[in-house]
């Protein structure tokens, strides 16, 4: 299978991702419809772009430059590699 590579299909992928995820908040918040619930659902919005800003920007660009991946199993693929020493200083996808 090759990567994805039409800009407008590239688009409409984020927007459907964005879809989802706005479906599914809104489904959660109609079932239990409290102050709790929004406050949950919103810092688990924010701490998940948080970590996924951390995993593909903050790891690369400040712990280290040559840790570049495609997406979580290849970092989860590059880590066990570097941890195991098979890692030749080659740089991940």
């Amino acid at each position: 299978m090759s990567d994805l590579q039409s800009k407008s299909l590239i688009v409409f992928k984020g927007l459907l991702f964005l879809l989802m995820a706005v479906m599914s908040a809104v489904i959660l918040f109609a079932q239990a419809p409290t102050i709790t619930t929004a406050t949950l659902l919103g810092l688990l919005i924010w701490s998940s772009c948080r970590f996924y800003y951390f995993l593909f920007y903050v790891l690369e660009k400040y712990v280290d430059p040559t840790m570049r991946y495609a997406g979580l199993i290849d970092l989860i693929q590059g880590m066990k590699k570097r941890r195991n020493g098979r890692d030749s200083g080659s740089e991940c996808r």
